[in-house]
Order: structure tokens, then sequence, then C-alpha cells
């Protein structure tokens, strides 16, 4: 067994920032499945043996049984040694006439990798509704996205046409584009580029779903 105040490996002395941030926050501790989403795990297994760590080191306390019973012992300097997380900008709901990426539209900054995904995010877009549902996006998800002006046929991508933003399965032929929703209850949308503009603002490489990170691949389902 560790021995109380033992020094944090890098990985714990990333949960205890993150642990400390949420409080800053929140007003109150994270949930092993919003930690391990911030880290980009799959599971809460190796976020649970990261705390029983911490709290042998006698850094955290732990509630059995409450899913937010991690109380820090030592806050002050959870934060002091504890190197910066990279951060992702995470856009909300996009305005008529403004840009998507305009800070306007800046919803929050979240602590995660960009190198989890490949090719790696510049930036983080949560849905609204649910055109995509077939393809497993719902609404108030979170979209990792690579910033990109071009895309292949059947990749997803957030599309800009004109002062709205959305995002489709990217379908090219000619200067014929068609953008397809993932689910039967929406119409495609088909634009003519020689008559009209769309820009691709970028392609979807990966998907956030409380407590459930996962890499998207950047194709819509066959």
């Amino acid at each position: 067994m560790n021995a109380p105040n033992a020094e944090p490996t890098a990985r714990q002395r990333q949960i205890l920032e993150l642990v400390a941030q949420f409080l800053a926050r929140h007003a109150r501790p994270p949930t092993r499945g919003e930690l391990a989403a911030a880290l980009g795990l799959r599971n809460r297994q190796g976020i649970d043996q990261h705390l029983r760590a911490l709290a042998a080191k006698g850094l955290v306390a732990l509630e059995p049984g409450l899913a937010r019973g991690i109380r820090l012992l030592q806050p002050d300097a959870a934060l002091a040694h504890a190197p910066a997380l990279p951060r992702l900008p995470l856009y909300g709901r996009v305005a008529a006439g403004v840009p998507t990426l305009a800070l306007g539209n800046l919803e929050d900054e979240l602590p995660l990798d960009p190198a989890l995904f490949r090719p790696r995010a510049d930036f983080l877009l949560r849905v609204h509704g649910q055109s995509m549902r077939d393809a497993d996006i719902h609404d108030r998800d979170i979209l990792a996205v690579h910033r990109t002006g071009e895309a292949r046929n059947g990749q997803v991508v957030v599309a800009r046409l004109g002062d709205e933003a959305t995002v489709k399965v990217y379908r090219r032929r000619g200067h014929l584009l068609r953008l397809e929703p993932a689910n039967p209850d929406f119409q495609p949308i088909e634009v003519d580029l020689q008559r009209e503009s769309c820009t691709i603002e970028g392609c979807v490489v990966g998907l956030l779903r409380l407590g459930q990170p996962r890499l998207h691949g950047g194709r819509a389902p066959s």
C-alpha cells in the first residue's frame, strides 16, 4: 500500500486538478463518469483505481455509496502542483448570421487532449436536434471536430450554408453537393455549388456523451 503523503503520479495529479477545477466551477465534486469523460477514458475503472491510490496517499477522502463522494484533503496543493491540461473550446447553439466559431457561441472550455482523436480535434460543438440520430449522434451530444475546409464522401461534417450551420453526411458529385441526415424524418440538403456556396468548417472525429467518450472515425455508418 502507498504511504500517506507519497507523491502522486502524473495521471493522479491530472485527476486532482480536475476535481479542484470542477469544485471551483460547480460547487460540487465530479462523478467518476465526468472525470472519465474529461480525460477521454472509455470507462470508470481506471478512475476508481487512481482515486483509491490518491486516498491511500492522503490526498482525497472517498465517501462510499455517493456518486459525488470525492473530497479533497489538500485543495490548494491540487492546483499548485498539477500540470495544466490541454483544453478544447466548446461551442454551443449557433446563431443565424453568426460564424460557428465566433466567441459569442463559445459555451465552455473542456480539459481534453486534442491528440486523443485522429486527426486531432480543434474544437467541440454541441449538437441540437435529432437529424443524425441513426449515426448515434443525439441532441445535446458534444462532437469533436477537426478543422478543415475539405471533406470526402461519407464523412460527417460541420457545414455552413448562408447563415446556418448543420451537421450532416457529406456527398459530392461534381458541382452537386448533398448533405444527408441520418434520420428518415429529415430531408437531405441539396446544393448546386455553381449557384450557391457551402463552407465546410470541419470533419467530425469523435463524440462525447457524459461518461462515454469515444472516437468516431469521421464516417457515417453504411
